[in-house]
């Protein structure tokens, strides 16, 4: 008995969650109170509504109550709503709405005041079927006395401090409460040295440090410090001083609270500025004394560094002294030679010495220069001042101009000649130079020589026309190839080779016109150092030699003819380009046919669309013909060696435009090579169509767009026609449906299903259990159905349409695309079907295990735990008669 009345008990309890489940209703909120509001500030109560129907934007109204009556403040949507005594109030702008979303608004009151204490009441008018959930709340709003003071430092001379850079300085504010409520403060150092104030170091409402940004590091190493000391002050010091941290300095404090649902909100804000402080940058100056210095290789380098400082007491002087290629280099991608920190440590090296000439005075040596020592030398100072915990502390860094240096080598002395050995009297014919190395003097035996080839355009008159690198060596003789014909030489079409220790040679194999002008070789001469690197000490260049031949310009026309002077959609259009050429040696000819779309029709951004071509061997390629349904339409053939001719199958209207013929000569080169001679565009022809057939529109309707999740949506396309009417069976359509998973069309669409007008469907792949079926239900209507539906099935959807209707020839012609406007399709989740199947499983287990439950007892106690028992066993006897006894 005691289990079942324990079920029975758990049956209420079960059938009120089944029924919370299945309730959905309108939720009005406000937040948690009281909510506690200083006396004079700005006050903004938030009230929200969720899980409402109807439109979007929901509409609020506010009421206030000290003890038992509501009176009506402000509302979102009845201008009449506002009582007497608030219409003043609410004229001025000290009460008003302000809208956070189309579900949400603040209560905004200026300057609150006492009188404003009690309860607000927000509600929402019900634009809902049915009345469920809450459709207003209150909160509670109790005002306190202003009891925050806030002030600066009692000493005058603190209002304005004059630092030097690297000084320390210390600030301080009060700040008391004597609010009734158990109220924090929240104290910030702001500093501002130009509009906007940035926060320094902050001591929060819950007792934590939070340095301001850029502040963190200082903040770390203690140069930053917030400081609290008695009658509540709060004491800010700054180690250090730089040129930023100038400007004028506030406290900044804040009242927070513990609101009833454990959060803090801030009640109010002061602020008071405390001083303003400038802080003078140490003036350093760093010169070399000397200016550009030439110095003869295996000599020494003497250069000194003075600074001059306006800093006075206590400080010492770091000195680094760098190295760069460049007078652009920065000190990241400069060479450190030597350093004196400000202790006087001097860094070791063997053939560099740095020492102290005077206080302001530093050299530097360089023993037994060499050529690579040439470059750029500067400087580097820093001083440094101490600090009251003994370190020291940077307080300025400059660095100087750089000094040129110069270190000359030994140049040998030598003559370099070039000459031809073979000269083209033709295209194709061989070219060879020869760059040789004469008059050798004074080398010594770490010398070697390299050299480079150079080409430069022969132009007649006074025209300048910039030298191109051919190829060159480096000092281990490594041919490194330039710009200029990079690909014949690789192909081996271009010769460098080196035929003695005096001699070099290149040969171009099969010289074109390209090649004419005139050519010079740089021979160098590197030499070896103490670091047995090689570095280049002397170039020199030889005279040019001039290449060219006689030859006359080559000359090519184009004449495209049209065979057929009339022909209508659908019929063959055929044209033939006819080729003539001069100056030109056994030319071959390759063809490309060129179509310029109308402006609307344009499948290339220059308008110009590359339909097929047929190569100098007669290879025929589609170059953008993209419509696969006629691959075999176009067709370009060679008639004769200088006759082409183009055709196409089937005309379509989109066809209509200008076609040419793109002719390009090729004349046999070097190594079995073909080369291009010259191009050659022939005269347009022109293929029009006068056409006037009927115009289709096409939209989207849905009876339903707005479903439940696991129900069918149904989308019809409808296509209307105007102007001329056709017979069904004279048109044809395709159809795309698309959709975009967002409520703006913001997204790239998505393509879900299609059928062409042969009647064959296509669907693309879908991740979801959902369904797809598109199906014609009429000569004009198109339907797409969505089995089982899912929440992602949501979305834009429209539907693409592409005519085709049949001429009086009985050719198929497509039109243009129709893309319809979309529809939104909206999927709602049924809490009952949800439930409802898990309910009943939860239901039917829970009976099944309470039977097999009952069973199993049963069993249990019938035959398992059954007991025997023995009765005594009386004895019979038979009683005695008491005349016997």
């Amino acid at each position: 008995m005691g289990h079942r009345g324990e079920r029975a008990s758990c049956l209420p309890l079960l059938l009120l969650l089944v029924l919370l489940a299945f309730c959905r209703g309108r939720i009005v909120r406000v937040p948690k109170g009281p909510l506690i509001r200083v006396v004079g500030t700005e006050v903004a109560i938030p009230c929200s509504v969720s899980d409402y129907d109807g439109p979007s934007e929901q509409n609020f109204d506010w009421e206030f109550s000290r003890d038992t009556d509501f009176v009506r403040i402000v509302s979102t949507w009845d201008s009449t709503f506002t009582s007497e005594e608030y219409q003043k109030r609410v004229g001025r702008g000290d009460i008003k709405l302000r809208r956070s979303s189309n579900d949400a608004v603040e209560l905004v009151i200026r300057n609150i005041q006492p009188a404003d204490q009690g309860r607000y009441k927000c509600s929402t008018p019900s634009t809902d079927a049915t009345v469920q959930g809450n459709y207003d709340a209150e909160v509670q709003v109790k005002v306190i006395s202003d009891g925050l003071s806030v002030s600066g430092s009692k000493a005058r001379s603190s209002a304005s401090l004059r630092l030097s850079e690297g000084d320390s300085f210390k600030l301080r504010c009060s700040a008391a409460t004597t609010s009734p409520e158990h109220t924090h403060l929240h104290v910030t150092w702001q500093a501002r040295s130009g509009s906007s104030w940035r926060d320094i170091l902050s001591l929060t409402h819950e007792g934590k440090f939070q340095p301001g940004p850029g502040y963190e590091e200082r903040y770390r190493s203690g140069d930053v410090r917030l400081d609290t000391g008695a009658n509540d002050t709060y004491g800010l010091s700054v180690s250090q001083a730089s040129s930023a941290d100038g400007g004028t300095y506030r406290c900044l404090v804040s009242e927070w609270v513990r609101g009833a649902d454990g959060s803090w909100q801030k009640i109010q804000e002061k602020s008071v500025e405390i001083a303003t402080v400038s802080v003078q940058r140490t003036a350093l100056d760093v010169v070399i004394s000397t200016s550009n210095v030439s110095v003869t290789e295996r000599d020494s380098l003497d250069l000194t560094c003075n600074i001059t400082t306006d800093r006075s007491g206590i400080f010492q002087a770091e000195v680094m002294w760098y190295f760069s290629v460049s007078p652009d280099d920065t000190l990241s991608d400069a060479q450190l030679l030597l350093s004196m920190d400000h202790d006087s440590v001097v860094s070791d090296s063997t053939l560099i010495s740095l020492s102290h000439v005077d206080r302001n005075s530093y050299r530097l040596l360089v023993r037994d220069v060499d050529v690579e020592d040439s470059g750029y030398y500067f400087c580097e100072a820093a001083i440094w001042v101490p600090l009251h915990n003994g370190s020291w502390h940077k307080v300025v860094e400059r660095t100087s101009a750089p000094v040129s240096v110069v270190v000359t080598a030994l140049e040998p002395d030598y003559d370099v000649f070039l000459n031809a050995s073979r000269t083209p009297k033709f295209s194709d014919d061989p070219t060879e130079l020869n760059c040789r190395i004469t008059n050798v003097q004074d080398t010594e035996a770490n010398i070697r020589f390299t050299v480079s080839w150079y080409y430069r355009e022969h132009l007649p008159g006074d025209d300048v026309v910039a030298q191109e690198l051919l190829a060159s060596m480096d000092a281990d003789w490594t041919l490194l190839p330039g710009d200029r014909g990079r690909e014949r030489i690789q192909n081996g079409e271009i010769i460098f080779s080196k035929k003695s220790a005096d001699t070099f040679s290149l040969r171009i194999q099969w010289t074109s016109e390209s090649d004419r002008g005139d050519y010079f070789c740089v021979i160098s001469a590197w030499s070896r150092h103490r670091n047995n690197s090689w570095v280049k000490s002397k170039d020199v260049t030889s005279a040019p030699v001039n290449i060219f031949w006689a030859t006359q310009d080559y000359a090519l026309t184009v004449e495209a003819v049209k065979l057929k002077p009339f022909f209508v959609a659908g019929h063959t259009f055929e044209m033939t380009c006819k080729v003539s050429s001069k100056n030109i040696k056994t030319p071959r000819y390759s063809v490309l046919i060129t179509a310029e779309k109308p402006l609307a029709d344009q499948s290339s951004p220059n308008g110009t669309t590359r339909i097929i071509s047929l190569s100098q061997d007669s290879v025929v390629r589609l170059e953008d013909w993209t419509d696969q349904t006629r691959v075999d339409g176009v067709v370009l053939e060679k008639v004769q060696e200088n006759e082409f001719r183009y055709r196409m199958y089937q005309t379509q209207i989109s066809d209509a435009g200008l076609y040419r013929c793109v002719v390009t000569a090729w004349s046999p080169g070097g190594g079995g090579m073909w080369r291009e001679a010259v191009n050659g565009l022939s005269n347009p022809i022109q293929i029009d169509f006068q056409t006037s057939g009927p115009v289709f529109n096409v939209s989207v309707h849905s009876d339903s767009p707005t479903i439940y999740q696991g129900e069918v949506a149904d989308m019809l396309c409808i296509i209307t026609m105007e102007g001329m009417p056709l017979e069904p069976d004279d048109m044809s359509f395709d159809v795309s449906w698309f959709a975009v998973r967002s409520f703006a069309l913001d997204r790239e669409p998505i393509l879900l299903a299609s059928l062409d007008r042969r009647g064959i469907v296509s669907q693309s792949r879908r991740n979801g259990s959902s369904d797809l079926s598109v199906e014609r239900i009429s000569p004009l209507e198109f339907r797409l159905r969505v089995h089982g539906c899912e929440d992602h099935d949501f979305g834009n959807h429209y539907c693409v349409v592409t005519p085709w209707v049949r001429s009086a020839t009985g050719v198929w012609q497509r039109e243009p695309d129709i893309r319809a406007k979309p529809i939104f399709l909206s999927v709602k989740m049924d809490v009952l079907n949800a439930f409802k199947y898990p309910l009943l499983i939860g239901i039917g287990l829970a009976t099944a295990i309470g039977l097999l439950s009952c069973l199993i007892g049963y069993c249990t106690s019938r035959w398992c735990c059954k007991k025997e028992v023995q009765e005594t066993r009386r004895e019979r006897r038979r009683l005695m008669s008491m005349e016997m006894d």
